[in-house]
This record gives C-alpha cells, structure tokens and sequence, in this order.
C-alpha cells in the first residue's frame, strides 16, 4: 500500500473512532433543550441516550463477522453513510420519536463502522509494532472523543441549538466518505457465516431489557406493554442461549463464561459503565435543569470527569506491571467508590465546585479500570476467542451504561427535588462500584486444585 494511502486509512480510522465515541457524551449537554424544545420527558430522555446504546450493543457482538463479510472498506462506508445519514435525520427531528429513532439507526452505523476501522488501519501496518501503535492511536482518538463531547456539545449547543450536535456529524461524515471511496483500498474478504438468528435473539433480550426498565416508572409494570417487553426480555435470553449452543459459529461462546477470570472482567464492566453513564446522565440534568447553568458551562465542569480518563489510560499498563492487574483493579474500584460517596455529599453544597473536585477522581479512576479490565477479559481465554472476549466484554459495558440511564432516571425524581434524587443515585452508583470490588476479591481467590485420590491398597 502506497505511504500517501496508508496515511489516509489511519487518519479515516482516528476519525471514525472520535466520531463513535464523542456521540455517547455529547449529546447529554442536551438535554436540558431536548426537554424544553421537544417537549420531551425524563423517558424520551433516556432513550436519546439508549437507543443509540442498544443498537450498538446488540450489533457489536457480530460486527467483526459483518466486516468479514462484507469486506472492511464496505462495511466502513456502509457504517460512516448510515451514521451520517441518521446524523442529518436526528439534526432535522421534530419530535423526539423521530430523534429517537434516528438515534437507534445511528447506533448501528457505529456499530459497523468502529471494527471495520480498526480492521482497515492495521491492514495498513507493516510491522508488529507498527500495529500495536496504531492500536493505541485509535483507541486513544476514541478516548479523546468520549472526553471531547460534553464541551464539544456544549459549545455547540451555546453557538447554535441541540441540532447543531448532530449536523457537525454531517459536516465531517461527507467529506470522510468522499475521501473513502478515493484512497482507502480493499482488504481481501474471508469467508465467515453470519449469525443472524444470534444476533436477532440478542437484539430482543437487550431491546425488551432497556425498554422495561425505562417505560415501567412511567407506565407502571403491569402495563401491557411493560409486560410484554418483559416477556421479549426472558424470551430473547432463552432464545439466544439455545442458538448460541446449536450454531458452530457462534456469535459469543457460551464458554467464555465458564472462566472465572472472564467472567469477572464481564460483570466488572457492566458495574462499572453502570455507575459511570447513570451518573453522567443525571449529573447533566442536575447542572442544567436544577442549577441553572448553560451548556457549555456544563461541559466545562465535566472536563475532569471526562478528560482524565485518557491520562488514566496511559497510566494503567505501567500501573499494573508494577502492582499487578487484581491489586489495580481494587485500588481503582475502591477510590471509584468513595469518590461517589463524595459526590453524593458535594451535590447538597449550593457550591458548584466540591462537585467538580469529586469528578477528579472519578475520571482517573474509572481512566485506570477500562483497560484493566479489557486485558483481563482477553487475557482469561484461549487466542483464538480474543475476538469473541473483546466483542462480548464491550457489549457487557454498553449493557451496563443502557441499564445504568434507564434506572437512574426514575431515581433522580422531578425537576422540584433534583439534588436529594441525585444523592440516591450516586450511592446506587457507589454500590454497584462496591459490588465490583466483591467481584474483583473472588477472582482473585487461588483456585482450588482437586486433590488427589490414593487408590486403596489390595489385600494380599
């Protein structure tokens, strides 16, 4: 591959990484405007953040099969037009069902769009160590993007309106594409099944899952439509166990859960992202709707949740050479934890700046677990289910953020009593970081060896 294209196919991949991860912070600066403009409720609400999410989950487990099938560079325009596409649509809404669905469309372009990337700018590599740094890269660009998004959004929101969030999609998303179909090259497809009945049987257990819990405060549980999602839930969850044991490519080996260690970092993370997208999101609507403060103000107060995180990440792999992967993980989850509980005093001061020191060590702690957590995942199983571990273990987290928005919604309570409602989320949120650190203690534990039996000795 020509120098000119390979340098191309990094700077396309960098940018789709920003792309997808900005849009899972950017858009909770606007809020407050969604519910004023749109006449959206705290529901709708949650589902702008989502439907995106759940979309994304349940595609992610089978976007490196789509990619193969595909071919990357197919699967990486098809991702950048249906993200771009769905971009304008969510900039154009004039109802939050619209958003909304727009929102879930958007999703699944980034779904595509994030494993072809990858795929596309380690083709380009000539070397080991040139793929392990362009490994970096794009998840250091990803890492920008999540930090980037609530000043990002808040000063587009300050500049312009909510729309001008998602059109700035649109602006860079066109000329990405052009500068695609011009220099990015193919990379050879390989034959690989694609898992549609796992992958339809995982969208209706995550679907009704996320639709339960957000309709449910609203309608009540015995609404019928509350119901039924209840019932798609443990029907998709049958379903998908059932297709995942019969099919001989599965989307997710059911036996990656019979690791310990795997199983641990998957229910790490789901706590984790739990805490962190459920505070996140009632954080957003306390600044603006019961502190009164503009967006891009709130965006800038979000700089050391979000911004440290990065920092964290380099300070992981050092961190853990020198202490060990269990010993970081419960220092990280341990700080997480009270760092929360501190956030739960500091939202009762009228003071805005206790709360902002509380996110300093938010950022770098939940900066230092992600990746602690991703090597875990990888680390507990065989090379060649690395593949299907980083699938399962990143659509475990999406999980946990969707659960997270759609339960801590409820808890935050209406627009008159914001701050008490707050406090309770963020001790829920220092719960699930306390259950996370049970989690890390039992992993750790030595495993237990059979012991052996002497056989009897026969009489003579």
């Amino acid at each position: 591959m020509p120098f000119e294209h390979r340098r191309s196919v990094v700077a396309l991949a960098l940018i789709a990484s920003f792309m997808v991860f900005v849009d899972s912070t950017i858009v909770n600066v606007t809020l407050a405007q969604l519910a004023t403009h749109l006449h959206a409720s705290r529901a709708e609400l949650e589902w702008s953040l989502n439907a995106y999410t759940l979309s994304f989950a349940a595609l992610m487990l089978g976007a490196g099969a789509i990619a193969d099938t595909l071919g990357a560079k197919r699967a990486f325009l098809t991702g950048l037009v249906v993200f771009t596409a769905s971009s304008a649509v969510c900039a154009a809404a004039g109802s939050m069902l619209m958003l909304n669905l727009a929102r879930l469309v958007q999703g699944a372009g980034s779904a595509l769009l994030l494993p072809s990337a990858l795929v596309l700018a380690t083709a380009s590599a000539t070397d080991e160590h040139s793929r392990h740094r362009l490994v970096s890269w794009w998840a250091a660009a990803g890492g920008a993007g999540m930090a980037a998004g609530p000043l990002l959004g808040g000063g587009l929101v300050a500049l312009a309106n909510w729309r001008a969030v998602f059109a700035v999609n649109v602006v860079i998303g066109i000329p990405a594409a052009i500068w695609a179909l011009r220099s990015m090259p193919s990379v050879v497809r390989r034959a690989r099944r694609l898992d549609l009945a796992g992958m339809g049987t995982a969208t209706a257990f995550i679907g009704g899952l996320v639709f339960a819990l957000i309709e449910a405060p609203t309608r009540g549980w015995l609404d019928p439509a509350v119901l039924a999602a209840a019932a798609l839930t443990v029907a998709g969850l049958v379903a998908f166990v059932l297709v995942e044991r019969s099919v001989s490519k599965p989307l997710l080996p059911l036996k990656l859960y019979g690791d310990r260690g795997f199983a641990a970092a998957a229910a790490q993370g789901t706590l984790l992202n739990f805490a962190f997208y459920g505070v996140l999101f009632t954080m957003s609507l306390l600044l603006q709707q019961g502190r009164g403060l503009s967006p891009l103000v709130t965006g800038l107060l979000f700089l050391p949740l979000t911004g440290l995180i990065s920092i964290a990440n380099l300070c992981s792999a050092p961190l853990t050479r020198r202490l060990g992967r269990p010993a970081v993980l419960a220092i990280g989850q341990a700080v997480l934890t009270l760092a929360l509980l501190g956030l739960a005093w500091a939202s009762t001061s009228s003071a805005v700046w206790p709360m902002v020191l509380a996110l300093v060590p938010i950022g770098f702690s939940s900066g230092l677990l992600v990746p602690t957590m991703t090597a875990q995942s990888i680390a507990a199983v065989e090379p060649d289910l690395h593949g299907a571990a980083s699938a399962a273990f990143n659509t475990s987290r999406q999980i946990g953020g969707a659960i997270g928005v759609a339960t801590f919604g409820p808890l935050l309570g209406t627009a008159h009593n914001l701050t008490t409602g707050f406090v309770t989320c963020t001790v829920v949120a220092a719960a699930a970081s306390i259950a996370g650190l049970c989690v890390t203690a039992v992993a750790a534990l030595p495993r237990r060896t059979p012991i052996p039996v002497p056989s009897a000795a026969c009489d003579s």
